[in-house]
Order: C-alpha cells, then structure tokens, then sequence
C-alpha cells in the first residue's frame, strides 16, 4: 500500500510518501513562503527523489482541519485536485490527532495545542494505549475531542485530569507564559523535532483509516474548521 501524505493546517508544508509500513520520503518547511507557494512543488520534488509512479498510488491522506483556514482550504483543493486525477480516495485525518501522534507511545497525557487567534486554541487530550492481543504497538485513545476553546479552558480540563500531560503545536509556545500560571499537574513542552505537523504521522495513521474503511470520496471531502472564518463572523454581526 502507497500513500501520499500532506499538512497544511498550520504553519509547516509538509508531504510524505509512505509505502506499507516504510517512510519512503517527507519534505518539511516552515519559512516565510505560503502553502500555495510551496506544497506542490515540494510534492513534484520528492516524487522525483523517490521515483514515485502515481499510478502506484492508493490514497491521499491529508490534516483534515482544524487549522488555518486558508491553509486547510489549499491543502484540501489539492488532494481534491489529485484524487480526481487519480482516481483514489480521500483519507481524512483529523488535525489534532495527527499532531499527538508525534508523542506516539508515551506514558503521559499529550494536549495539542495550535493558536487560533481571538484567545481560543485548536486543542483537545489524548493518551496512548498498548492494543489488545499484540506484544507491541499501541493506540490513540481520545479524552477530549477536538475542539477551539481558551487555554484557561483546557488546562483546567488537563489540572482535572490529574495525570502529568506534555503540551505540544505553535500555541504552546504563544500560551507557555499563560500555562505556567494556570497549570496545577505537572506539564511539559515537546522539543522542535516532535511539536509541530509532519505529513509522516498523518501517512502512518492513514495506513490504519484505509484498512478500517475509513476513507471518502474526492467530491464528499470537506474541511474540518470548528469555527466560522473571520468573513462570516463579521458578515453575521452586520446582519
């Protein structure tokens, strides 16, 4: 199984291509360009590195929202675009989900964090879990759905819980100050490599969704935004 993986949701571009259980190539980028400047050509640069025949390809997998608007809705046109072309399915992965997946096997409570300006966060809780019946691997159990509240918000909701939590996305940084006075359980921050998107863990997930099923057409694909855009807020308070 081969599957093209891509991240626009927040401020990293990334792609991936995974063939089973192997990452062939990922190409990340977090630098002044916008997505619609970089994303297609880095995917047209890593297909070339990797000799990627499209027609092997199974599915694209991409961060399904929430997330920028503008990035999400790029991101989204162009798995569109290659679905189409190609004749293969959408696998939707939530954005939240992906991002914990950086974290994957640790012991501790891991709370994504992406800023989504007004004083809310993209945010929600999860742990990972040993699979029944097999000696190794583990799953993502949800505590908390994605969701756009305030930091107070969440680490409240993180101090309920009780259990040490790790705090990783760009909110974390904006927040870091914020959660050093609301946090009562003790928390820390995941290191560069691990805190932002990266198209492999939504790849490896994608892995999991197809076999279950869980993929849509490129026309029933629509992004996951949580919240109205900034147009639409305003349009409805002048209504």
């Amino acid at each position: 199984m081969k599957i093209i993986a891509m991240d626009t949701s927040g401020l990293v571009a990334s792609v991936a291509i995974i063939e089973d259980q192997t990452l062939i190539g990922e190409y990340n980028v977090q630098y002044k360009k916008t997505h619609s400047q970089t994303l297609l050509p880095m995917l047209d640069e890593l297909k070339k590195m990797v000799e990627l025949d499209l027609e092997s390809v199974d599915a694209i997998a991409l961060a399904a929202g929430p997330g920028s608007f503008t990035g999400l809705r790029i991101g989204s046109a162009t798995a569109k675009g290659l679905c189409f072309a190609m004749d293969v399915p959408v696998i939707e992965i939530p954005t939240l989900v992906g991002l914990a997946c950086n974290l994957y096997g640790t012991d501790k409570l891991v709370c994504p964090l992406m800023d989504a300006r007004r004083d809310q966060v993209y945010t929600g809780i999860y742990e990972f879990v040993r699979k029944q019946g097999q000696s190794a691997g583990y799953g993502l159990s949800c505590l908390l759905a994605q969701c756009a509240v305030s930091i107070e918000e969440i680490a409240s909701k993180c101090n309920e819980l009780g259990r040490e939590i790790i705090f990783l996305g760009d909110g974390a940084a904006v927040f870091e100050t914020r959660l050093s006075e609301l946090m009562k359980v003790p928390y820390g921050f995941a290191p560069a490599h691990m805190n932002r998107q990266r198209a492999a863990a939504f790849g490896f997930l994608a892995l999991e969704y197809y076999r279950e099923g869980k993929t849509v057409g490129a026309d029933e694909h629509v992004p996951v935004y949580l919240r109205l855009s900034q147009a639409e807020r305003e349009k409805r308070e002048r209504l």
